[in-house]
């Protein structure tokens, strides 16, 4: 439990402190589609295949906690932190930058309580590392989709 609460603390102040780049409205929309996603997601991971959950093996609570309120800061930093006007290979090198640190955190996940929190049933890190990848393109084709439908609704004034 000090795992969870020491690490949404810390990324939702990385989030928000250094935030540059990401208006309100970007926020609430990264926010509520990453709990979407990744509750949608982890419904048939931990549920339905049991390749892995958070705390116990059953729906509580507490498993809301990576969901809700650290998972979307985690975005939301990848997201202010993307070089968008950079190479291709810049590009490339920030998102398995990005990708190699979710999967160290990971691994610090998995300690023993009150360190970790998250366990494995059949999934193992390599599963993590081909998926990630994928997850955060598709959170970047999102953002650049509400950015166009932002400067559409400035550009019709609506």
């Amino acid at each position: 439990m000090i795992g969870i609460i020491i690490a949404i603390l810390v990324f939702n102040f990385i989030a928000f402190r250094n935030n540059k780049l990401l208006s309100a409205n970007q926020i609430v929309h990264i926010w509520t589609f990453t709990i979407a996603l990744q509750t949608s997601f982890d419904m048939y991971m931990e549920c339905k295949y049991q390749g892995y959950w958070y705390f116990k093996k059953e729906i509580e609570f507490l498993g809301l906690l990576p969901h809700l309120f650290l998972i979307p800061p985690v975005n939301i930093i990848f997201l202010n932190w993307f070089p968008y006007k950079a190479k291709r290979s810049k590009q490339i090198i920030y998102l398995a930058g990005f990708v190699i640190a979710i999967l160290m955190y990971e691994v610090i996940t998995l300690l023993p309580e009150p360190w970790g929190y998250f366990h494995y049933g059949w999934w193992r890190l390599w599963h993590a590392a081909i998926l990630d990848p994928i997850l955060l393109i598709i959170l970047l084709q999102y953002y650049k989709w509400i950015c166009r439908l932002e400067k559409a609704a400035v550009i019709n004034g609506k």
